[in-house]
């Protein structure tokens, strides 16, 4: 992890299109949780070659994603990423269809680094001590809320996260941990207005 102050960017329509990229997006999350790198070593790091890597770096500081650090000599830059977080508001983009498009890539792809990490988690589990076995794990949990309730819900989450992010930093006991909160309806079907939802038994509702 880097000692970069947490900060975050709100991502528009062409942020969201240049992140929505395999390599990309593995460039941004290799700078924050790993501090500056050259293109050659983020090549080596992520199997492809610096030619290509220097190509998506310039495009991730095009929109504000990475920055030159200006601690290179000659050729040799060395990027970091700009901020440590990034976040955006999924309605903004519903009538871009690219945007709308890369946007589902890109959150479609979160989810699998999400499941690909989890199960590189239980490979490696039985390695690690009791206490962080015993700690680590699952939990889903069910709300009754309103869209205003859940957002706050969540920044109440963030602002309790925000005061563990460095606790242990002091600690030789401590280790990085990632914390992931994904929301979803427990009703996985299209979304129908209570107005026009069917009854019980499939007639319509007291307008019929």
């Amino acid at each position: 992890m880097t000692d970069q102050e947490y900060t975050g960017i709100q991502l528009d329509a062409t942020a969201i299109k240049v992140l929505a990229h395999p390599l990309r997006s593995r460039v941004l999350s290799r700078l924050r949780v790993h501090g500056p790198a050259t293109a050659t070593e983020l090549a080596a790091t992520l199997g492809t070659n610096s030619g290509a890597t220097s190509y998506h770096l310039r495009k991730l500081e095009s929109v504000g994603l990475v920055t030159d650090t200006g601690d290179g000599e000659g050729k040799r830059r060395i990027w970091r990423a700009s901020t440590t977080f990034h976040t955006w508001n999924s309605s903004d983009f519903r009538h871009d269809e690219d945007a709308s498009t890369a946007l589902s890539w890109l959150e479609r792809n979160y989810v699998r680094q999400l499941a690909t990490r989890a199960e590189q988690w239980l490979d490696v589990s039985s390695s690690w001590p009791d206490d962080w076995v015993d700690a680590f794990g699952l939990n889903d949990s069910f709300v009754h809320v309103t869209p205003a309730q859940l957002q706050q819900l969540l920044a109440e989450l963030d602002e309790l996260v925000a005061r563990y992010r460095d606790a242990g930093a002091d600690d030789p006991a401590a280790r990085p941990v990632q914390i992931y909160a994904y929301t979803h309806p427990s009703d996985l079907s299209p979304y129908e207005d209570d107005d026009h939802k069917p009854t019980q038994d499939g007639a319509d509702g007291p307008d019929a």
